[in-house]
């Protein structure tokens, strides 16, 4: 039988890279693959559902410096897969790979690099820029999310050796059957309140936004360092009663449920798993043209709008088209949408997995 287990950061936070393997996982250990979690710390309180079957297990209890830890963390995880036997490792995060390949070297073990940013967006991180070419040089696979990000990875290393596969993010949810209706007049964002969203340029467009429409709402779901900033922002502009910021939640479908439209405004992407999500709900999109990601979903005026990348002006214009739209035309967006996220079930993406892990 074959033993997969997937290496990640914390399977407690809320983000694109808990969500997707836990997605992934659920689906391989019910079609009969032996399935293991690695976290690199805890991550026994998944933030996501975790089926029972798949067995979850941590390197380190708690945080802690890797920079002092390196050589421990990759002893750990070379007698980890040793002892349980794993067959395939997929590194969730390319920068994981620091760790992996040194840990992997002369052991029968396929190394899968799952890349989940933008190549040309190293998140702030400088080593996952020699992490990547490392992987691409001695992984079996490189998993990119885009077409576009595998030709970045091309044009980037030199001398690529591993396999680059692109296999998009799956959506989550199976069957929606609620539909949006603009009398809502919500506009949702979700993710984490960090700099690489883009919720500054969100507030700025919003901010103009309101003077036109002021009895629509901007609600932010998550959770991030950039909180402090934003409602600072939303404080100088006296945009209380059109701006929430709700925080982390489990229930984030009670969210989409209650929006009529749904705006992504980062800087840069690697596939957006609240784009699927927002479209499973039949959500029309207002996005940022950023690199990689939007535009694999969104088409221009059939279920959404794309925007040039960081025009927070084009954005709010956009926005306001949207928000101002008659009816008619905003229900077809809606039944676009739905047609769009059913490309991206679990099922319709799970056998390019399968085709990696023979």
């Amino acid at each position: 039988m074959k033993k997969v287990c997937f290496l990640v950061g914390n399977l407690n936070e809320s983000g694109g890279t808990e969500r997707v393997p836990t997605l992934i996982a659920n689906k391989l250990v019910n079609i009969g693959y032996d399935v293991s979690i690695l976290n690199l710390v805890d991550g026994k309180d998944p933030f996501f559902s975790l089926d029972s079957k798949v067995k979850n297990f941590s390197l380190y209890e708690r945080k802690l410096s890797f920079k002092k830890n390196y050589l421990g963390a990759i002893y750990k995880i070379r007698n980890f897969v040793k002892e349980k036997r794993i067959t395939h490792l997929i590194v969730v995060d390319s920068g994981n790979c620091l760790f992996t390949i040194p840990a992997l070297a002369y052991l029968d073990i396929k190394h899968i690099c799952w890349e989940h940013f933008n190549f040309k967006n190293n998140n702030g991180a400088k080593q996952r820029d020699w992490s990547r070419i490392l992987a691409a040089k001695y992984c079996d696979f490189v998993i990119t999310l885009t077409k576009k990000d595998k030709e970045f990875w091309y044009q980037g290393i030199k001398k690529v050796k591993a396999q680059i596969v692109t296999i998009p993010n799956p959506q989550p949810y199976e069957a929606v059957y609620s539909y949006p209706s603009k009398s809502n007049k919500v506009v949702l964002a979700v993710g984490r309140l960090l700099p690489v969203k883009g919720y500054n340029l969100l507030l700025s467009a919003w901010n103009q936004v309101v003077k036109n429409l002021p009895d629509w709402q901007l609600i932010i779901v998550g959770e991030g360092r950039e909180r402090s900033n934003l409602t600072e922002f939303i404080n100088e502009n006296n945009l209380h009663n059109n701006v929430k910021l709700v925080g982390n939640t489990k229930n984030v479908t009670q969210y989409y449920e209650q929006a009529s439209i749904y705006c992504l405004s980062s800087y840069y992407e690697g596939f957006p798993m609240v784009l699927l999500e927002a479209q499973a709900f039949g959500l029309p999109i207002v996005a940022f043209d950023c690199d990689t990601g939007p535009n694999d979903i969104v088409m221009q005026g059939i279920n959404g709008l794309l925007v040039p990348p960081t025009d927070y002006q084009k954005l709010s214009e956009s926005l306001i088209k949207l928000m101002s739209m008659p009816t008619e035309n905003y229900n077809d967006m809606v039944i676009a949408s739905k047609k769009v996220a059913q490309k991206f079930t679990i099922d319709n993406v799970i056998d390019a997995w399968i085709n990696i892990l023979k």
